[in-house]
């Protein structure tokens, strides 16, 4: 029995959320911040989580004072994610909800801030599982998606790409585990449940329909989709 607005469209967010990268992402910064007797905490990383990566580097540079631009952050850290990202690995219960959903004829599309070339690195080893999206919005290099997250546009887009007639955006339900892709989600209209680091601060998950410890417990018939078998 549904107890929140039942929907008929589910979208994912990707890294921290489908995919184990965020640690990726941290071995990667720290390994070029601490070159400059800086520190990567997890405060800073709680306020670019979810962003496109220009805006990460923008952000990082300033919060750091690091001694370069952000080109050069991007390029440093690139070269070190090229390497790193093919090893990551599926979060629990990610393929489970995925192949149900997709088995019950639910729609359901990724919304991710990476790149186009960095997605193919990540889903190298997982390429089965990503074949069961309706679509894939690639934020860094979509050239609809004017503003990343927390601004709503991703959302909104990757939502009008399903088959005609696309739905409205109070029947989607976004999957996320970052506050700025919550808050991107709140801003498009849309219902979303969080997956948090057990790290993040509660306060930061707030705005969220509703907070799970993992994919695993999620489920379905709360928001009218279809339950485990």
């Amino acid at each position: 029995m549904a107890q929140f607005e039942s929907v008929t469209h589910v979208l994912f967010d990707m890294d921290g959320l489908l995919l184990d990268t965020e640690d990726l992402y941290t071995i990667a910064t720290q390994e070029i911040v601490s070159k400059h007797g800086k520190d990567y905490t997890w405060d800073i990383k709680t306020t670019v989580m979810g962003f496109i990566g220009r805006d990460v580097a923008v952000a990082l540079v300033e919060k750091m004072e690091l001694p370069m631009t952000p080109d050069e952050y991007l390029q440093a850290t690139g070269e070190l994610l090229c390497k790193l990202f093919p090893t990551c690995k599926l979060l629990p219960g990610a393929e489970r909800l995925l192949r149900h959903l997709h088995s019950k004829g639910v729609h359901i599309a990724v919304a991710t801030s990476s790149s186009r070339e960095n997605f193919e690195l990540k889903t190298t080893h997982h390429g089965g599982v990503f074949q069961l999206f309706k679509h894939i919005v690639t934020g860094s290099s979509d050239p609809e998606v004017k503003a990343g997250k927390p601004a709503p546009d991703i959302f909104l887009i990757c939502a009008s790409r399903f088959p005609e007639p696309a739905p409205h955006p109070s029947k989607c339900l976004v999957f996320e585990d970052a506050p700025n892709g919550v808050k991107a989600a709140r801003a498009a209209g849309m219902q979303v449940v969080m997956v948090p680091d057990p790290r993040m601060d509660p306060l930061l998950t707030q705005e969220a329909t509703l907070v799970l410890k993992s994919l695993e417990e999620f489920k379905p018939e709360l928001f009218g989709l279809p339950a485990f078998d």
